[in-house]
């Protein structure tokens, strides 16, 4: 896993190429404990996620797994609660706006990180798979309640029921990812995004995050009460105050992110 902070984004970039990036546990953990630290401090406005080499992420690294033993009732699903899970929540849950620069395959629970994240950059070579149906599985690491809200229960059911490759263009077509750009371009492109995002109105994007993601789940009413309530708290930052003085002075606004 290599990780750097430069102009306020946090970088992590998957870094096991000679697996096209697949999530050991201890790589999983890493992710998410850097995605938490990323939430905590207020010098980081950003976080992008990439991989290393021709693969964004090939899912869980199931020759990682523990040997199986003997099959015990809840292993599975403590299993799955506490990895793959816990990182979608991560990534969900992240204060930070996250980008994923998907720069090659992202397969299984790879392409399921990738769709977490508030903006999805490919590369004109990626390409995501629902692999599980390939070997057995049913879709885990969150892929049946992203999915569906991201572009509908039948083509959710068409990528999960078949597994076929979905190209960066097919992706963009069904509205899974924003942008695709040529290879040599994506990590330009990250940083460019990282760094408007970066110089934005922090605690207000992490309001904003939150009041949509949340608004999958609820009611109109009670979208609407949390809007406001996300209104009143976000007029206390300093950066509300300053969106508006620089509205008043006809200037361009100077966020701090606070």
């Amino acid at each position: 896993m290599r990780h750097e902070t430069e102009g306020q984004v946090s970088y992590l970039t998957l870094d096991r190429p000679e697996a096209l990036n697949a999530l050991t546990p201890q790589l999983r953990d890493r992710v998410i404990g850097l995605l938490s630290d990323a939430s905590a401090d207020p010098d980081v406005r950003a976080v992008v996620i990439t991989g290393a080499g021709r693969g964004f992420c090939a899912g869980a690294d199931l020759r990682k797994a523990p040997s199986a033993g003997e099959p015990v009732a809840g292993d599975v699903a403590r299993t799955i609660r506490l990895g793959a899970q816990r990182l979608i929540a991560a990534v969900l849950d992240c204060e930070k706006p996250v980008i994923a620069a998907v720069n090659g395959t992202a397969a299984g629970l790879g392409a399921h990180l990738a769709f977490a994240c508030d903006l999805v950059l490919a590369a004109e070579s990626a390409r995501f798979i629902e692999v599980f149906v390939r070997r057995g599985l049913v879709p885990d690491g969150g892929g049946a309640y992203l999915l569906p809200r991201l572009i509908g229960p039948q083509r959710a059911k068409e990528l999960m029921f078949f597994g076929d490759a979905l190209s960066a263009s097919g992706a963009e077509r069904l509205g899974l990812v924003n942008r695709v750009v040529p290879d040599a371009e994506l990590d330009k492109t990250a940083r460019e995004w990282a760094a408007r995002l970066a110089t934005g109105p922090t605690r207000a994007l992490a309001l904003t995050k939150q009041l949509v993601n949340a608004s999958l789940d609820t009611d109109r009413a009670t979208a609407f009460a949390a809007e406001a309530a996300a209104q009143e708290i976000n007029m206390t930052t300093a950066d509300a105050r300053e969106g508006v003085r620089s509205f008043v002075e006809r200037r361009s606004p100077e966020y701090g992110g606070r």
